[in-house]
């Protein structure tokens, strides 16, 4: 039995289709969700995707491209070929998920906003961005604050800008302040030179001062170590996010007295708001650990995970194989991740944008993203269609356990339901 009175391992392996006879001893209804966010695994550029540089972006699509075929078996029997035209996942007759795709409502493609809107936050203002750099007054202010000159100050990719400043840094201990495409104040230094700790202390700095009409969606500590020409980034990167700017649905289930548990990078997204459980995780087979971990321990409510190598590692990096064997990875855990799920649990695996590895560029892209929905009570190969905004899952997760509902987003709860349960 569970901690709060729900079987266990009642749903079948990946691949036994209900239809086949299997029994599945199924509860009144749905108390708990593990939303799994594959971060910047987009599927397709959005229709205004012009409007941000991204009209030829499709993560998934050109990346199975790129490597001349994904095979995700795990994924494709719960639906994701019947989503979007990839590669070596073909469609399925009778997917295990109901499936579909979201386009993004809010004004952006920035990891935080799109959380947000999972959440159901939506943003009709993009976060500011620097294509050319800070104003030299706030960095100027920021070297008050820190005590210390800063290195750089312009966009970059954050491997590039290491190996043009890194020896330079070694040798001044000054950071390196650099920025994206994306709503970022980013802070890089050497383990040796600036501790973690410190580090982090400076970019809580920046949080504090970055404020008003600078008010990014999420500094970001970046630390890295090794010798010039050979650097590397670690996994002790941290990011201090602005907090969302209304109750998302994390607070909700707060509220209504269930848990939330967040997994990976969610408890920085959120500046740790609404979160009962943060579990800061190396990279996505940490991620997947630690959710199963969760999903042994956790009574009724959210387990929200973010598995981050997608984006960070190869997306950012242009590594379209990288991305496609990191995505092989999680989908061999996936059968895992079914068989502990409970009567009452539900799976969602969606994204928050893409990161498309074959484009030129190294920034997030304005992208469609997967949404697969399984579970025991979920009728299974209902086609979900194209949602309007990220938000309709966090309506239907509020819908579902019968919290305060989200002033955004349209719940499709109903829609997946097993018919019995209606």
């Amino acid at each position: 039995m569970s901690a709060y009175g729900g079987d266990k391992k009642v749903i079948p392996a990946l691949g036994k289709n209900r239809a086949l006879g299997y029994h599945i001893d199924v509860m009144s209804g749905i108390r708990r969700v593990i939303l799994i966010v594959l971060d910047s695994v987009g599927i397709g550029a959005l229709p205004d995707a012009n409007q941000y540089g991204d009209q030829d972006s499709d993560t998934l699509g050109n990346t199975a491209r790129a490597v001349g075929g994904l095979r995700l078996p795990n994924l494709q029997k719960l639906g994701l070929g019947n989503v979007h035209s990839i590669l070596g996942v073909s469609p399925e007759l009778k997917p295990l998920a109901a499936y579909g795709r979201m386009a993004e409502l809010s004004a952006g493609k920035d990891t935080t906003i799109g959380h947000w809107e999972i959440a159901g936050v939506i943003s009709p203002k993009s976060l500011p961005t620097y294509p050319r750099g800070f104003p030299q007054e706030l960095i100027a202010e920021y070297e008050q604050r820190i005590g210390r000159k800063v290195l750089g100050n312009y966009p970059a990719s954050g491997t590039v800008i290491i190996e043009e400043l890194g020896a330079e840094h070694m040798r001044t201990g000054f950071p390196i302040v650099y920025t994206s495409a994306d709503s970022v104040f980013q802070v890089a230094a050497h383990e040796g030179i600036i501790p973690v700790e410190e580090l982090y202390r400076i970019c809580r700095l920046a949080r504090e001062m970055l404020r008003g009409e600078h008010n990014v969606g999420r500094v970001i500590a970046r630390p890295f170590i090794g010798t010039p020409g050979a650097f590397q980034r670690t996994d002790r990167r941290r990011d201090f996010s602005a907090a969302p700017p209304g109750p998302t649905l994390l607070d909700h289930v707060l509220q209504a007295g269930q848990t939330v548990w967040a997994v990976g990078k969610i408890d920085d997204i959120f500046a740790g708001q609404g979160i009962q459980h943060a579990i800061h995780t190396h990279d996505n087979m940490d991620g997947v650990e630690k959710t199963l971990e969760a999903m042994e321990k956790a009574g009724p409510g959210l387990i929200f995970t973010n598995l981050v190598d997608f984006d960070m590692v190869y997306g950012h990096r242009n590594n379209a194989q990288g991305y496609a064997a990191a995505l092989h990875a999680v989908d061999e855990r996936v059968p895992e991740l079914l068989n502990a799920m409970r009567s009452d649990d539900v799976l969602i695996f969606t994204a928050d944008h893409g990161c498309d590895p074959t484009t030129p560029s190294t920034d997030h892209s304005r992208e469609y993203v997967p949404l697969l929905v399984y579970g025991a009570l979920i009728q299974s190969g209902v086609n979900l269609g194209t949602r309007v905004t990220f938000a309709d899952v966090g309506a239907t997760i509020a819908e579902w356990l019968g919290i305060q509902p989200l002033q955004a987003g349209h719940s499709f709860a109903n829609e997946v339901l097993c018919r019995e349960n209606h």
